[in-house]
């Protein structure tokens, strides 16, 4: 919004200071600032209106230190997440670019689902919330159109140029030859060619376009699935969720970058995806939402971000990976995410395997998602988010390290 106007200004007026909104990195700083604003001045009257109403937080006893104390703690806080995110956005990024506006719709439509869950939860005393099945179709929903989108929008291409081109400073990309080409390329790390085409996966089965198609959106579905899951899971302790996804939003963000920057991407052989640096906006609003919902959902919580900012935060991270070509990347930059969702998935199948072979049901850890192990080892939630946190960044730094170890 505000860069149309600046534009207009520049161009008409010739306004002193309106052509710094051309800089991807000014747009971005603002709107990690405004993100940051938002959470942390709005946040407080959020909760006092949460509280007012009484939308707090039911609380199963499961034993864990200081569990019961948190009942009746204000939930839904991922309003404040959605908010920080969706007004910085629709301020300083260029909403005609397509790939905005699909997270803009990702971030709204998981938004709605959690909403409904976290609603379900807390007006209709229903501790199951939202039934599975709904859930899954939502997401199965917001699949199918991220995954059409990418697959057929005339924006959505890779940039390939002719060979033997010199790709400097200061280039000149309209005299530059090149090809728009529509691919289902990805990348895969640490391997010399990293680039893994869909298509060409599927070959040996003769797939038409249409089929192919089907294939790619079931990948995306999948994908989708398995990280907005993962967060809802390691949405557990007090933030745990909203730290990790920071950290994740910020390499994504370097990814987006990379991706959309002629220069940067060519020097480190990767994709060029035009208009992709656009991105960069929306992930600093969105690390600066996580951050600022820390303020008030690190140890003692005075707000849950419920399955409104959870969801949200994992569908986030899924469609902007699958934008960069990234997704197969996520199992390690996720992988907070993943051994979460694996650690309930192994409880729950070793203990079902267990009661039909032996009669009793044993257990792989004293309680899954594996935070909650820990917690029974007592040690402090607060020690378990901050050692959480390093390994992710840690996992962050492995995952930034595939650009040139190959």
């Amino acid at each position: 919004m505000l860069y149309e106007l600046f534009d207009f200004l520049d161009t008409q007026y010739d306004l002193t200071g309106a052509g710094v909104f051309k800089y991807i990195s000014f747009r971005a700083g603002m709107a990690a600032l405004i993100s940051l604003i938002i959470t942390i001045t709005f946040g407080k009257a959020l909760i006092n209106f949460l509280r007012k109403r009484q939308v707090g937080e039911s609380i199963r006893d499961l034993g864990l230190e200081g569990q019961m104390e948190k009942k009746g703690t204000p939930t839904m806080g991922g309003l404040i997440i959605i908010s920080a995110i969706i007004i910085p956005t629709i301020l300083f990024a260029r909403l005609e670019n397509i790939y905005i506006a699909l997270m803009i719709m990702s971030t709204v439509w998981m938004g709605c689902i959690g909403f409904l869950d976290d609603y379900i939860k807390v007006f209709k005393k229903n501790k199951e919330g939202l039934r599975g099945k709904f859930k899954l179709m939502g997401q199965l929903g917001l699949g199918i159109i991220v995954g059409l989108t990418l697959y057929f929008h005339s924006d959505v291409v890779v940039r390939e140029f002719d060979p033997g081109q010199t790709i400097t400073l200061g280039v000149d990309i309209s005299e530059l030859s090149y090809q728009d080409v529509k691919s289902t390329k990805t990348t895969i790390p640490f391997v010399k060619n990293n680039e893994l085409d869909y298509a060409k996966l599927f070959s040996f089965l003769g797939l038409n376009e249409n089929l192919t198609s089907i294939i790619y959106v079931i990948i995306v579905i999948l994908v989708v699935m398995a990280i907005s899951n993962g967060a809802n899971i390691t949405d557990g302790i007090d933030g745990l969720a909203a730290g990790s996804s920071a950290i994740i939003g910020l390499t994504l963000a370097i990814f987006a970058y990379l991706s959309g920057n002629v220069i940067f991407s060519d020097y480190l052989n990767i994709m060029y995806i035009p208009l992709s640096g656009e991105l960069v906006i929306f992930c600093a609003a969105f690390v600066g939402a996580c951050i600022g919902f820390l303020w008030y959902n690190t140890y003692p919580a005075q707000v849950f971000m419920g399955d409104t900012g959870s969801l949200s935060l994992g569908a986030i991270i899924a469609v902007l990976a699958l934008i960069v070509r990234k997704e197969i990347l996520l199992p390690v930059l996720c992988g907070i995410f993943v051994i979460e969702n694996l650690s309930v998935i192994l409880q729950v199948s070793w203990f079902k395997y267990t009661k039909k072979k032996y009669g009793e049901g044993r257990r792989i850890f004293l309680m899954s998602p594996l935070h909650h192990h820990y917690q029974k080892k007592n040690l402090h939630e607060a020690k378990i988010v901050t050692r959480f946190w390093i390994v992710g960044i840690l996992l962050a730094i492995i995952t930034l390290a595939t650009l040139k170890l190959r």
